[in-house]
């Protein structure tokens, strides 16, 4: 009887010995894990941490040797300069009909090809999926001199026309839209097509509506993707009143002098939109990033 006692003794003992070291190995576990957040936080901050110091230093401390992270005297007259010597109102109505018009045109091609992906039944339809699936693939270098061919024999070299039409549908959106619509309830289409609904009825009054979160994923991925392209509008526009802002920030640096302070604060301003378009839209950047992998 002793001995029995004393067995279970040594077994709580060991089974308590386990737990600490368990519980040990999961603390420094999660300390190791915060770590690596905050340094990897600090690695991807600390760029833009420099260019809005520089867009606040005089141009004398901006070009200083060695370089200083924080300004001895803050001047905000960058910002009040690049107004008029980048003509940055022009870059930022460009861009955003640019990126607008661009979001609007893809999310509804995108969501009505998927519709007919994902509820739709005609011969084709997998390998049509697949061709699509195929050119996200595409390098988009390849395509870059058929499009320009294309809007060249269209005549809508610099124009709006010729910025926004090619970029109308992708299919990464396609892709997207398609896995979420494959999760819907089929019988909520069955159930209108008994009551005499057409397919476009069934798609924008039931299937749409029960998308909003997906739809507003991918027109928050869309708009942000486009903002920020640089190399279609630099090939396709050719005077300074058709540019956006990346294509237009960048040929500045090269036809003038370059005055960092002036550019990083046209830097700060291009950025300041994103910034809080995704502080006030994350969950959907998250819920994009998420559906992609719905089945």
């Amino acid at each position: 009887m002793t001995a029995s006692y004393l067995g279970r003794g040594t077994s709580a003992r060991n089974h308590n010995a386990m737990l600490s070291q368990l519980e040990f190995v999961r603390r420094h576990a999660r300390i190791l894990m915060w770590v690596t957040l905050i340094a990897g936080a600090i690695v991807f901050v600390f760029p833009f941490i420099w260019m809005l110091s520089l867009s606040v230093k005089p141009e004398g401390q901006a070009i200083t040797y060695p370089p200083t992270l924080f300004p001895r005297s803050l001047d905000l007259s960058p910002y009040v300069n690049v107004w008029g010597q980048i003509g940055l109102a022009r870059l930022y109505l460009n861009t955003l009909l640019f990126a607008g018009a661009v979001t609007v045109l893809s999310v509804t091609f995108d969501s009505l090809a998927a519709y007919a992906f994902a509820r739709l039944r005609f011969p084709g339809k997998e390998l049509l999926f697949w061709v699509v699936l195929v050119t996200l693939m595409v390098p988009v270098a390849v395509l870059i001199v058929p499009l320009f061919f294309e809007v060249y024999e269209f005549h809508w070299l610099n124009t709006y026309e010729g910025l926004i039409v090619p970029l109308a549908a992708n299919g990464y959106g396609i892709f997207l839209l398609r896995q979420f619509f494959s999760t819907l309830p089929f019988e909520l289409d069955d159930a209108a097509r008994v009551d005499g609904a057409g397919e476009f009825f069934i798609y924008r009054r039931i299937i749409v509506r029960l998308s909003g979160p997906a739809i507003a994923a991918l027109a928050v991925f869309t708009f942000s993707f486009n903002w920020n392209n640089f190399l279609w509008p630099l090939i396709i526009t050719t005077t300074s009143n058709m540019r956006t802002l990346p294509s237009g920030l960048v040929l500045f640096t090269g036809e003038h002098e370059v005055i960092y302070n002036l550019m990083s604060a046209a830097a700060v301003l291009a950025m300041a939109p994103l910034v809080v378009l995704f502080f006030f839209l994350q969950r959907y950047f998250v819920r994009g990033i998420a559906l992609s992998g719905l089945r």
